[in-house]
């Protein structure tokens, strides 16, 4: 039988890290073990006096003892720790469960949910902020995610905020209500509408410094209570609880009966729900109704390239992600170069084309594809940055092909089965001549290529699923490949509103092409494609086809739509292709099971 999570919950830690693990020692020692601790209002210290002994746990100096997640991104140092942290490449794409700062810490940023130790956990991270994201604050988009949470089928465990929820003492005897708490100070209308929706076993929220267990109270349209916990800061001096223990059966094991059971206690719920709601209807973003996916996180920066008049990649940006010299580093600031370093390509091939170390070079001397590829072995020697059919691994006619991924073979085009899939059924179509994008293919090219997506939509209506088509197109005349994921029907209709959201936490905005025909989309899509510059597109299953121009200085992810779905899936571990790769032999089985289902579909068996 599985144990039952012992979780401990704190209020504003202030960077009193000592403090905070000096209580969990003693309680832990008394009442635990405790699986983890969930630390809501400021996380990082008030003044600089504190911030020796902070650092002295982030840098490793001290060992933080046990599993700790914050929300209360703010305070002293905070904009430097988190910016190292949003940087570190293992913190990149879907990070709900949160941003590792240091082993054992983690950040949650914005507004999302995750589960740990069964237990569903959603957050809204920081406080309220009027415009742009900052640290310390939260947006509307991290409010919409959430908004997108309500739709979730089950009932959310814990809610952790910064803020208190206005109106969370209506309904209750004031002489049970701490004096502090008529100050409506970190109070919060947002939280409060957040919580009417969202509906959560237990909502735990700091900043008020003060203690307080407000009675349990019965939610709209729900058969379980909500109890709301209001922590002190960590060391304060009127000695107010600032840690406390729960440890709830997490809700998706629980019966009707169990869920249903309610206190003596319970109270009605405290919030205005009529103007709550009208609240979120108002401010409700087009596309927002019914999304059924989680959400997910990037922390991608633009970033300027170095100087236009040198060819050269700068080093420590390519090692690291950033250069002190920013933009007045005069060499080349380049992402993509960054992403085929991280790879394990060698800095002399991707600077000058070729390696004098030759075969002593540990690195790999030809470029890898940015997504999921056909193959991708490392030829004998060393070539240009710009790949020929001979060495390209999408070429039909190249030595390095994986013929046993492949599915089916047109005029113009093949398909073939993704290298480290999202899901089963994750193909690519590819053009059979080395060619940078689906979108330069001929006329009789691009009416082969639509036989193949109508084929492949078809096939998977029949196992109750839909179809997203996305392809990113590079300046680096990387070989085409339009991806085909198939997605539950029961999703679909969230895709629009998750690109969307995940364009907005990049700081760009999607332009709809079309939203009809899906063969005219295609067309209009082309016509406004100039060839000269980056860009990714996506084809939703109602025809919608959102695209984006990538602009010179821009960090754009390379698995972004992989990254997307992955989240829409509630898969963020496949996120990155290489946690999925398979053997051969299991990739043979694949295809061949592909090859026997979709033969009555196949545009080239007719």
């Amino acid at each position: 039988m599985a144990t039952t999570p012992r979780l401990l919950l704190s209020g504003d830690v202030l960077g009193r890290l000592s403090l905070l693990y000096k209580r969990f020692t003693s309680v832990n020692k008394s009442a635990g073990p405790f699986d983890a601790i969930l630390c809501v209002g400021q996380f990082f210290p008030d003044t600089t006096d504190q911030l020796q002994e902070f650092m002295d746990y982030i840098d490793g100096r001290r060992e933080i003892p046990i599993p700790t997640y914050f929300i209360g991104d703010y305070g002293v140092a905070s904009p430097k720790v988190l910016s190292a942290a949003a940087n570190e490449p293992g913190n990149l794409g879907f990070k709900m469960d949160g941003l590792k700062v240091c082993p054992n810490l983690y950040w949650l940023k914005g507004g999302g949910s995750f589960t740990l130790h069964g237990l569903s956990v959603a957050y809204l991270s920081g406080r309220q902020s009027p415009s742009g994201h900052q640290f310390g604050k939260y947006t509307q988009d991290d409010v919409d995610a959430l908004r997108a949470f309500v739709e979730e089928p089950g009932i959310p465990d814990i809610f952790l905020t910064n803020e208190w929820p206005k109106g969370v003492t209506n309904r209750v005897s004031s002489e049970d209500v701490p004096s502090e708490t008529f100050d409506s100070s970190c109070c919060d209308s947002t939280v409060a509408e957040l919580v009417v929706g969202i509906k959560p076993r237990y909502h735990i929220a700091g900043s008020k410094g003060v203690f307080y267990a407000r009675e349990p109270y019965a939610n709209e349209d729900a058969l379980h209570v909500t109890r709301f916990f209001g922590l002190a800061p960590v060391g304060n001096k009127e000695k107010q609880k600032f840690m406390h223990a729960i440890s709830p059966t997490p809700s998706s094991t629980m019966s009707a009966s169990e869920i249903s059971l309610k206190p003596p206690n319970t109270t009605l719920c405290p919030y205005k729900i009529d103007d709550n709601t009208a609240s979120r209807e108002t401010n409700k973003r087009p596309g927002d109704s019914n999304p059924e996916a989680q959400y997910w996180r990037y922390d991608v920066k633009k970033r300027g390239h170095g100087a236009p008049e040198s060819e050269r990649f700068c080093f420590k940006f390519l090692s690291s992600g950033s250069c002190p010299r920013g933009e007045n580093c005069s060499f080349r600031h380049d992402a993509e170069a960054r992403e085929q370093s991280m790879r394990g390509v060698c800095f002399d091939f991707l600077n000058k084309g070729k390696c004098e170390r030759g075969s002593e070079c540990q690195f790999l001397h030809n470029l890898v594809d940015e997504g999921e590829g056909v193959s991708r072995k490392k030829p004998k020697s060393g070539g240009a940055i710009d790949i020929r059919s001979k060495e390209c691994w999408f070429c039909l006619s190249s030595p390095h092909l994986e013929s046993h991924l492949i599915i089916s073979v047109g005029e113009h085009l093949y398909c073939a089965m993704a290298k480290g899939p999202l899901v089963d059924d994750h193909v690519l179509l590819i053009p059979i001549e080395h060619s940078s994008s689906t979108l330069s293919l001929t006329p009789d090219g691009q009416r082969e290529l639509f036989r193949f997506q109508c084929s492949l939509r078809t096939f998977c209506k029949t196992q109750g699923k839909e179809v997203v088509f996305f392809e990113w197109i590079t300046k680096r005349g990387m070989h085409a490949n339009l991806q085909a994921i198939p997605i539950p029907q029961t999703r679909a209709s969230a895709i629009k509103t998750i690109f969307n959201l995940a364009a907005k936490r990049l700081g760009f905005d999607f332009e709809t092409i079309k939203n009809d025909d899906a063969s005219e989309g295609r067309e209009l899509l082309i016509s406004k494609f100039d060839g000269q510059t980056g860009f990714f597109y996506v084809e939703l299953p109602d025809g919608t086809v959102l695209g984006h121009i990538v602009e010179e200085n821009e960090n754009f992810p390379f698995q972004f739509g992989r990254e997307v779905l992955s989240g829409l899936l509630k898969i963020p571990d496949k996120a990155d292709w290489r946690n999925c790769k398979v053997s051969k032999d299991e990739e043979v089985i694949m295809v061949e099971a592909f090859k026997s289902q979709f033969k009555a579909f196949d545009p080239n068996e007719a």
